[in-house]
């Protein structure tokens, strides 16, 4: 396949999956589509596998600017939470963390900065002097590490489950 006919699919298929409602769309559609609009066929394998990659291609761009755009909004809440805007309902910690739940009276999930990386702190706190403090009694998480846990959630649950089925 020539350069030029590569460039033209590739327009045309970044054009018809801009216009699309990404939930109802198929390679397959983008495929049809594309061959109707340029009058040629894209059902041989190599013209297959070059639309599947720009379709991939695609899709690992939105993707990675929906996750951008929503680091760049959480970011801007906990600052927000930190300069007392924003919504009202955020609580903060006596050291300015963003609390994101109580587990129970002495364990809660906060969002801190800790040498200029966000961390995930899932902790127990200790009151002394009136003031609640973290223990040493929990984990901060990366965000990396937030996101690998996060993925595992499901097989988390179904071992949780299974352990609760054999008691």
């Amino acid at each position: 396949m020539d350069e030029e006919s590569k460039v033209k699919i590739e327009k045309t298929v970044r054009e018809i999956l801009n216009e699309s409602d990404m939930t109802e769309m198929t390679e397959f559609k983008v495929r049809n589509l594309a061959s109707e609009r340029l009058g040629i066929d894209l059902s041989d394998k190599s013209r297959k596998s070059f639309v599947r990659g720009i379709v991939k291609s695609f899709l690992e761009e939105v993707e990675s600017k929906q996750q951008q755009d929503k680091e760049g909004e959480e970011e801007e809440e906990v600052e927000r939470a930190k300069d007392g805007g924003g919504k009202g309902d955020k609580e903060l910690d006596d050291d300015g963390d963003l609390i994101i739940c109580r587990l129970s009276d002495k364990r809660r999930v906060t969002i801190q900065e800790f040498k200029g990386k966000a961390l995930v702190s899932i902790r127990e706190y200790y009151k002394k002097d009136g003031k609640e403090l973290p223990s040493s009694k929990g984990i901060s998480l990366t965000d990396e590490q937030w996101s690998t846990f996060k993925k595992n959630i499901p097989a988390i649950e179904n071992a949780v489950k299974k352990m609760e089925s054999r008691v």
